[in-house]
């Protein structure tokens, strides 16, 4: 009789990248960051956790699932993040990312009540177009970012990131109220029947192509809206992403999410792909998470952000917190958002110390790792003003070493949106 004992591998790298995103998935209001719950007690905890309609398929591809802004969520696959990041940036990658909120602001009133709560333009947007906004508090700090997406004057689209669901509904909630008493012709939706996935790449529209003949991809441009037949499913597409790549979030009735992944990863050039290369990516890309790079103590201009602000709402500026933002638009602010590239040692993480040259504490990281596709450490931080210019050397502290480190332009990569070509002058 032979006795196999099967001895699974050590959990530790698993371990920290799933406490790593817990953490950056808390919605933070200025608190300490929570303790971090340990990973086996984590999924100990497994029933409470939602799962997505593509839960079952993550499982039976392999995927290793990680609690995740209260969903059970893949981390990864059977290939590495480093593979899985490289991967997206050559041909296409699929993502779950349906615990996000999707959500519509819709009436009369649905476009002025919008621009109550956030700081873009959404009035002047063409129908079917979107853009990249955040939601204010009365301190003039940013309680989530989201893409809002203009369908018509009376329909506005919004995603809102899912570990930021409860107080984003709160807030919204709380505000909808008082229009409504005012006689407001206002309401909000959650599309608590539809999945949401990313496909994202370089290959994507090729894959995508031959299942959504309503469109062509090749004037569906980037920021675009709009409703088609997807794999026979009635779907929303934008061209949009959170990866840096050409690419669309695909809003799908849940019972259609599964077949549409299956035919779309049925394609050689596309892969399922977790929510690890999906932080690298969007690092790379120079993308903001919230919980690390954006919180309720950040306003839009420290964080560079303040093209989001639609300059013809920088007068009035009258969205919630905007008296906050038109003095910090006159005056300027201390602190702003900058790249890093760094030199040597392990990479930094969030809260590590960004030192001056003579080693005085001058900023504090927000995100950082390593880059599969350039190879090196790469970070965002806030930093004192006075060294936010690009190529100034700076050092960062990093398990108690210093390592030289220099600011950075971001994207740290070249990103490929798909828009218009520009007529030479």
């Amino acid at each position: 009789v032979i006795v196999v004992i099967v001895i699974p591998p050590p959990p530790t790298m698993l371990r920290v990248a799933a406490q790593r995103l817990a953490a950056r998935a808390a919605p933070l209001m200025g608190a300490a960051r929570p303790a971090l719950v340990p990973f086996a007690r984590a999924f100990a905890d497994d029933a409470s956790l939602l799962k997505t309609a593509m839960y079952d398929y993550h499982v039976e591809m392999g995927a290793k699932m990680v609690p995740f802004a209260g969903h059970s969520m893949p981390i990864m696959y059977k290939d590495s993040i480093m593979e899985a990041t490289k991967h997206c940036r050559t041909k296409a990658s699929l993502f779950d990312v349906s615990h996000m909120l999707g959500s519509s602001i819709r009436g009369k009133d649905a476009i002025a009540f919008v621009e109550s709560l956030v700081v873009g333009d959404i009035k002047a947007l063409p129908n079917n177009t979107g853009t990249l906004s955040v939601v204010m508090n009365e301190a003039g700090g940013i309680i989530d970012d989201t893409v809002v997406t203009k369908i018509n004057d009376e329909d506005i689209y919004i995603v809102l990131n899912g570990g930021c669901a409860d107080k984003d509904k709160a807030h919204i909630h709380k505000h909808l109220a008082v229009w409504k008493a005012k006689g407001k012709d206002v309401d909000f939706i959650i599309h608590a029947d539809r999945s949401l996935l990313a496909f994202q790449g370089p290959m994507a529209k090729d894959v995508l192509q031959p299942l959504c003949t309503d469109l062509d991809f090749s004037t569906f441009y980037f920021g675009m809206f709009s409703q088609a037949t997807i794999n026979g499913a009635k779907c929303w597409i934008t061209r949009t992403g959170y990866t840096g790549e050409d690419g669309f979030e695909i809003s799908i009735p849940k019972p259609d999410t599964v077949a549409l992944a299956k035919a779309l990863c049925a394609s050689p050039d596309a892969r399922l792909c977790g929510l690890g290369a999906r932080d690298s990516l969007r690092l790379e890309a120079g993308l903001c998470l919230y919980g690390n790079d954006l919180e309720e103590h950040i306003g839009p201009i420290e964080a560079g952000l303040t093209w989001t602000i639609g300059k013809s709402r920088r007068d009035a500026c009258d969205f919630v917190g905007g008296d906050i933002i038109k003095k910090q638009l006159a005056e300027g602010v201390p602190m702003r958002r900058v790249g890093l590239t760094i030199g040597s040692g392990a990479p930094a993480r969030s809260h590590s110390k960004i030192l001056s040259p003579s080693g005085e504490q001058i900023g504090e990281i927000s995100s950082g790792g390593f880059s599969p596709v350039l190879g090196h450490n790469i970070a965002m931080g806030y930093i004192q003003k006075a060294f936010a210019k690009a190529g100034t050397e700076v050092q960062v502290e990093v398990r108690g070493k210093v390592n030289p480190a220099t600011v950075t332009k971001m994207p740290f990569v070249k990103v490929h949106y798909h828009k218009p070509a520009v007529a030479a002058a």
